[in-house]
Order: C-alpha cells, then structure tokens, then sequence
C-alpha cells in the first residue's frame, strides 16, 4: 500500500469497514439503489446514474449538501472499482494534491485509468490551492470529486466549478432517517437483530439528528451500547432502547447548525427576518438554537443591534438603546448568563413597532450624493469663524434657529439643486405617529409642504 492508496474496497467502490467500525460507516450503501433520499438525483437516466459504472465517463463533480446527506458514499460510488485517494481539505496542502496528480499521471502512462481524487470539505482550500486542480481537472489527469456543506457558487473558484458537475443533495426527510434506523437495527452490517427499538426511542433520535444521517446512526449506536450493556431482560428476551434510555444516554441534543457554513447564514437569517416580522416565538427558537449550538453571542448582539436600527428605527427608539444594553451585558458577563439580555433584547424589538424610514431615508441621500446631486452649500449656511469669512459673505442671512418663534427658523438649508427633496418619511407606528405629526408642524413652521 503506498501513500495514496486508501483501505480496501468493494466491486462498488465502498470501503469494506471492519469490524470495530462505527455504526455509520457499517451501514453506508454499498450500491446506488441502497441510497436513501435524494430521490431527484437518483432517477433513471439521470445525470449521478450515468456516472456510476465501469463505463462511466471521467467526469469531475461537486457535491453540495448539509452534513449526514451522503456526499461521501456518493463519492465512493462514483468512483466504483477506479483508484481512489481522499484528502480533507482541512490537514491537506498543495504538495498532496500535486502528490496525487504526479500519480495519477504516472498510472495513465502505464494504461491505467486516471484517479479520482475525492476532496473532503474543498471550500477550506484556499483560491491557490483550488487553482492547483485546475490543469488535473481540465486534462483528465484526475476526476475530481468536490464534497462541500458551503454553496459552491461562494466557495468554489469559477473556473474549477464550470469543469464540473454540480450535484445538490437535499436535507433527508424524517421517513429517509426513519428507513435507514430500522434498517441499521435489523441488518448483519448493524446491530444484526441484537436489540428491539422502542417507537419513542426511534421517535427522539430522528427527531435529535435533524436531518443528518450520521448523526442518527451515531445516536442510535450509544443508546444500542447503552441496552446491550444492560444485558437481556428478565425473560431473557431482546435488550429494549426505551425512550427513557435513549433520553438519559443523549446528554445534549446537538443542533443541527454549522458555524461557518450555509446553516449558520440560514438560522441567523430566519432569525431576523423572525423579529422583523414580529413573531416572538420564532425568534426565541432560532435563537435558541444559536445558543445552544454555541454561536458567538457577539455576532448575536451586533446583529440586533443593527436590526434595532434598521427595522424597528424611530417607531421605537428606545429599541436601540435595548439592544447595545444587550450587546455590552454579554461582553461584560458573557455565557451562559448572556443569553438572558439577549432574549431580552429579542423579545423587546419582536413585540416592537417597525419602521425602516430612517434606514431608507439615509440609504436616498447617499444614492443622490453618489449620483452627483450634491449641490454646493449654502452661503447663509457656510462656517463664519474664521477671519476673512464675513468679507466673503459666509453665514451671510443666517438665522440663528433660537431666536426664532417656535425654535425653527424658515430658511433654506438644502442645496439648491436639491431644494424640495424628501428623505424621511415617517410612518404612523409607535413614537413615529408623533415625529409624523412634529415634522407636518416644522414643514409648516419652514413654509413647505409635500
């Protein structure tokens, strides 16, 4: 065995796990037809089909998906009887890829066929080190299969995407999970009968493993120890996975969540647009599930804060004032306790009244300052400090705002290529109904109407 080849496998191009393997590993599909889920990618005729077989042709692939959804055994299938090298673009550099290429190449000379090399997680390459596939890829000198839990059009160099196939696997529904845990209780490459699974201890794995397939074999491997270990029952018969067993062996349910991947962006996501469209109970939940999935409170607290801004804005302004009161008790206290402000400060700004005027009417005065709608200042308006400014008429015809009746002085104070315009208007929720009906006076007071 040299240094690329990997363990031994079946005709199909799954490894042959051994017998201390993990449960997951014991139970990968050894053919297309075993995989569960995905049912888009496995119609026949379809494009992953034409891939699997002896005369499948050279085709590199990316396969984009959550975790637990069967990126790798697809990678094995596709590979089928080919020599098969799999590097993790965590702990794998330029000099084991090219390692494997100058292989590869090697192999061909000789009238074999070109190598798949099967990259784990290739969004954590850098642009250089992708790049470096680049002349393998287009050449054939290896099929490239590509898994990643990221959306490729983000982590994915360009021109190494347009050489590929791109594979999107869905997350697995709870019948899919459901199929593959009977099927792990029952067969010889699982727990081979040994145990009988209770229905709501299969019920509280499939609902702890999300969507995750390894996570649900992984699950149901330590209950299944945990029952075996116990020994049979009274009547000699089956060791029983209960409920209250599956329970009291799972110290934590694990969230379904990645930190700096596509669930990260989905959760925090769902969780803004949650207190934006003011449900409170959905918003502590994708909270919720950030905390427990062990998120930078940080990031959490600038994000309300920003969403204190810019979605409850000038209806609420007491908002904000919340939200950085949130953001400075985590710094000051941090986890666990800091969860509490931060439900605090979600609760307040869900139940909150919205506006993003403010936040649309800075975003218009920026877009006609970028437009050249700028417009000189003033003269009446100009600095009138310094010496020589009254000889050149700067703050000339300037009324001082105090000494006007009502404290506003009906002057122009917008530049002329700009007189007339309107930036903010506010609507009739919360502390905005009262700034509507202050800023009809002041319009008033400086002789305007809209």
């Amino acid at each position: 065995m040299d240094l690329f080849e990997s363990t031994e496998r079946s005709s199909t191009g799954v490894p042959e796990p051994g017998a201390n393997a993990p449960l997951a590993v014991r139970m990968r599909p050894r053919a297309l037809d075993d995989v569960v889920g995905q049912s888009h990618l496995l119609t026949e005729g379809s494009p992953l089909r034409r891939l699997v077989g002896e005369d499948a042709p050279a085709t590199s692939v990316v396969l984009w998906g959550p975790p637990g959804t069967g990126k790798t055994t697809l990678a094995y299938l596709v590979a089928g009887s080919r020599r098969f090298v799999e590097l993790s673009a965590v702990t794998a550099g330029i000099k084991d890829v090219r390692g494997v290429i100058d292989d590869s190449r090697r192999r061909i000379a000789t009238g074999e066929r070109e190598t798949v090399l099967f990259v784990d997680e290739i969004h954590r390459f850098t642009r250089t080190q992708q790049d470096a596939l680049l002349p393998a890829v287009e050449n054939r000198w290896v099929t490239l299969i590509g898994a990643t839990t990221e959306n490729p059009s983000f982590s994915v160099v360009g021109p190494l995407l347009s050489r590929s196939l791109l594979l999107t696997l869905q997350p697995l529904a709870t019948e899919d999970l459901g199929a593959l845990v009977d099927r792990a209780v029952g067969s010889d490459h699982g727990l081979d009968g040994r145990v009988t699974l209770a229905p709501e201890a299969r019920e509280h794995i499939l609902r702890v493993a999300g969507a995750d397939a390894r996570k649900a074999l992984t699950l149901l491997e330590a209950v299944a120890d945990a029952a075996l270990g116990a020994g049979p029952g009274d009547g000699g018969e089956l060791p029983v996975i209960t409920g209250e067993l599956t329970e009291r062996t799972m110290d934590a349910a694990l969230v379904a969540y990645d930190k700096s991947g596509d669930q990260h962006y989905d959760v925090i996501s769902a969780f803004i647009k949650s207190v934006r469209g003011s449900d409170v109970d959905a918003a502590l939940h994708y909270l919720a599930r950030m905390v427990v999935a062990g998120e930078d409170p940080r990031f959490i607290a600038r994000r309300l804060v920003i969403l204190a801004a810019e979605d409850v804005g000038l209806a609420d302004p007491q908002g904000l004032v919340i939200a950085q009161a949130a953001a400075d008790a985590v710094s000051f206290i941090g986890m666990p306790e800091g969860r509490i402000p931060l439900a605090e400060a979600t609760a307040y700004l869900a139940t909150a009244p919205k506006s993003n005027k403010a936040y649309r009417a800075i975003d218009a005065a920026i877009a006609d300052v970028r437009a050249g709608r700028a417009g000189v200042v003033p003269q009446h308006l100009r600095d009138a400090h310094y010496s020589g400014a009254e000889r050149i008429g700067h703050g000339d015809g300037y009324r001082y705002s105090h000494d006007e009746p009502g404290g506003v002085a009906a002057q122009e104070y917008l530049p002329e290529s700009l007189r007339g315009s309107r930036y903010y208007r506010p609507t009739e929720f919360g502390f905005e109904r009262t700034l509507s009906e202050r800023l009809t006076r002041i319009r008033d007071m400086l002789g305007r109407t809209d």
